[in-house]
């Protein structure tokens, strides 16, 4: 999505993509993340016109980052301490894409049976679970 797309396209694009967001790039490099929290928080509710405010206006262009090289802990580290929903992850000065809270939920899902193994072996040594 561009920056200088109006409000009302984005949100357009976001239900025909069934999408809770959108990566704005311009000259094909990232320059922020519109979520539909944004529009609701800084157009809707304010009484903008959703076809007059343009997205620069109101998308987020200061969330923290992740790099390639980060862990899952780390970026749910970064979301917590920084109360978002979505992290841009670069590999050094390149964007690579977003995780997202969705993301780390499905990790933690897709990872549950190790992780329990894991808490089951160690609880065991102890005779706690057999």
């Amino acid at each position: 999505m561009s920056p200088g797309a109006s409000a009302d396209a984005a949100l357009s694009r976001m239900c025909h993509e069934n999408v809770e967001y959108l990566i704005v790039m311009e000259d094909e490099k990232y320059v922020g993340l519109l979520t539909e929290h944004d529009i609701t928080s800084k157009a809707v509710i304010t009484n903008k016109q959703l076809t007059k405010t343009k997205v620069r206006d109101i998308m987020n262009n200061r969330l923290p980052a992740a790099t390639t090289d980060d862990t899952v802990e780390r970026c749910m580290q970064l979301m917590r301490q920084h109360h978002v929903r979505y992290l841009p992850v670069f590999e050094i000065h390149s964007f690579r894409g977003i995780v997202s809270s969705d993301d780390i939920i499905e990790e933690a899902v897709n990872n549950r049976m190790e992780i329990f193994d894991t808490v089951v072996r160690r609880d065991s040594r102890f005779g706690v679970l057999t």
